[in-house]
C-alpha cells in the first residue's frame, strides 16, 4: 500500500532527495497526490487533507530548517522518539529481545530490515505494512496502538507539524478494535 510507504517517508529525516521527489509528485496538487496513493480507500478525506498540507508545509520550509527542527523533535526528545520500543522499555535489556523479535517477524514476511535503523523505527514500521493487504497492517499498527497514542499526544502538547501524521497511523492501528 503506497499510502503507508508516503507515510514512512514523510516521518523519515527531511533529506533533499525527499523534498525534490514531493516537489516533483506533488508540488502542484499534493491533495490529488495523497488521494492517488490511497488504493484501498483506508483514509479518510480530512486524513488527505491533513498529509496534503503536510506536505505543502514541508515544500514552503527551508530545508536546512526543517532538517534542523526534525532533528531537535525526534533526535533529541526522547518523549517523540520514533523508536516506538523506547516508550515501553527505555533502553532496559528488556528492549533488546524485543527488537530481536520484531527483526525475526519482518524475516517470517521474507523481509530484511534496514540494517542502518532498528526494526522499531515507525518508518521502517511502516514500510513493512506496505507489503501487507489493509487488515494484516491494521492489526500490525493495532499491536502498537497505545504506543502511537502515547507518541501523538507528546507531539501534539508540543505543536509538532508531525503529530497529525502519527495520529493518522494510530487510527489505522486503532481500526483493528473497531472491526473486531
Amino acid at each position: 500500500m503506497k499510502i503507508f510507504r508516503l507515510l514512512a517517508a514523510l516521518l523519515d529525516y527531511p533529506t533533499d532527495s525527499l523534498l525534490a521527489d514531493l516537489r516533483e509528485l506533488a508540488g502542484k496538487d499534493p491533495y490529488a497526490f495523497v488521494e492517488s496513493l490511497d488504493e484501498e480507500t483506508a483514509l479518510s478525506v480530512e486524513e488527505y487533507r491533513g498529509i496534503a498540507d503536510f506536505i505543502a508545509m514541508l515544500l514552503a520550509s527551508d530545508p536546512l530548517e526543517l532538517q534542523g527542527a526534525y532533528v531537535q523533535c525526534f533526535d533529541l526528545t526522547a518523549e517523540h522518539s520514533l523508536h516506538l520500543t523506547h516508550h515501553l522499555f527505555g533502553e532496559e535489556k528488556t528492549r533488546g529481545p524485543a527488537l530481536i523479535d520484531l527483526g525475526e517477524f519482518y524475516r517470517s514476511y521474507g523481509l530484511q530490515a534496514d540494517e542502518k535503523e532498528l526494526p522499531d523505527y515507525l518508518p521502517v514500521m511502516l514500510e513493512f505494512c506496505s507489503t501487507l493487504s489493509i487488515g494484516e497492517a491494521w492489526i500490525f499498527l493495532g499491536d502498537v496502538a497505545k504506543v502511537l497514542k502515547v507518541l501523538a499526544d507528546n507531539l501534539e502538547k508540543s505543536a509538532s507539524p508531525y503529530a497529525p501524521l502519527v495520529r493518522i497511523v494510530e487510527k489505522q492501528g486503532s481500526l483493528t478494535r473497531l472491526a473486531a
